[in-house]
């Protein structure tokens, strides 16, 4: 999962690659419509002294055509040295995987966009020995989609949009869109819920976006556990309401956070869940569940079991 705002705007296409078709439709360049994406090492250092790293490459494989590298960099403002760099990437990498390659940058201000084009030349006023010319996705051609259907079909591009799009008007109409389908979603995907809900909000911090997008996220009861305005929203709820709502607030918080992260939950462990009323208990149970490895192992001897302070017997 994304850490960063630099990372986001680049491992999305990682962890999402079925963002590159409609991108590539953006860009005006054919793409397989089945073509298969493998992530490539990003180390294109040749001695080690001198570490250099590209943010994202991917081999894109094409039914109907050959493969090539997409080298993918994230890039929020202008830095002439990149222009060394990126031409250095794309030889690098054409050299060693003996594949054509192509360079994606993703901006999130226009001016940025409007340098990263290029052309970046490299040589002198008689000769020009290399060229560089950068794929771009901006503002400028990221579409501003605010339609829930699209969104659904194209939540990836949707977000990617948004972020392009944080410092425009246009931008919270994007995030309402967006917004309404997670809700739909939260029930029977929130794998997904997940990883948009958190990849908008550390890509768009505490800009006025941001603290829209923390607004429209504020109907999500319960949280994977990273301290994000899920979890936020979550504890601040948690003292309202009556007993009952408290405690299946707290059980479906248990039982996502061990979804959300993969875990395989049984039966058994489900209805011992949603049957407790001791609010102490299932406290211990949601802070468990952001870091056993399996969900049987919230009962564990010596930590389910164990006294602590104030807690009530299940039931009483």
């Amino acid at each position: 999962m994304v850490t960063s705002t630099h990372e986001g705007t680049h491992r999305i296409f990682q962890e999402r690659p079925e963002i590159l078709t409609p991108v590539f439709e953006v860009l005006e360049v054919p793409l397989s419509a089945k073509a298969t994406v493998d992530a490539v090492t990003t180390d294109v250092t040749e001695t080690r002294p001198l570490e250099r790293r590209v943010d994202t490459v991917l081999r894109i494989g094409q039914s109907d055509g050959e493969d090539f590298l997409l080298a993918i960099e994230a890039q929020s403002d202008k830095k002439e040295a990149k222009a060394a760099s990126w031409a250095y990437y794309l030889a690098y990498l054409q050299a060693k995987y003996r594949l054509p390659v192509l360079l994606l940058v993703v901006c999130q201000d226009r001016a940025t966009a409007k340098w990263a084009v290029g052309p970046f030349e490299c040589g002198t006023r008689e000769w020009t020995a290399l060229r560089t010319y950068p794929l771009v996705a901006g503002p400028d051609n990221l579409p501003v989609i605010t339609d829930t259907r699209t969104v659904a079909k194209q939540l990836a591009l949707a977000a990617l949009s948004a972020v392009a799009h944080a410092r425009n008007p246009e931008c919270g109409a994007i995030l309402e869109a967006i917004g309404s389908v997670l809700q739909d979603l939260q029930e029977t995907d929130p794998k997904t819920v997940g990883y948009f809900a958190e990849f908008l909000e550390i890509n768009l911090g505490n800009t006025p976006a941001g603290m829209q997008w923390k607004e429209i996220m504020s109907f999500v009861s319960y949280f994977p556990g990273r301290g994000t305005v899920r979890e936020t929203a979550y504890l601040e709820g948690k003292a309202d309401g009556e007993a009952v709502g408290r405690a299946e607030g707290e059980a479906k918080g248990i039982l996502f956070v061990l979804e959300a992260r993969g875990i395989p939950v049984p039966d058994s462990v489900r209805e011992r869940v949603t049957t407790c009323t001791d609010l102490d208990r299932m406290d211990a149970w949601l802070e468990r569940s952001r870091t056993v490895e399996r969900a049987e192992d919230l009962f564990a001897e010596g930590a389910e079991d164990a006294e602590v302070p104030g807690t009530r017997p299940e039931g009483a």
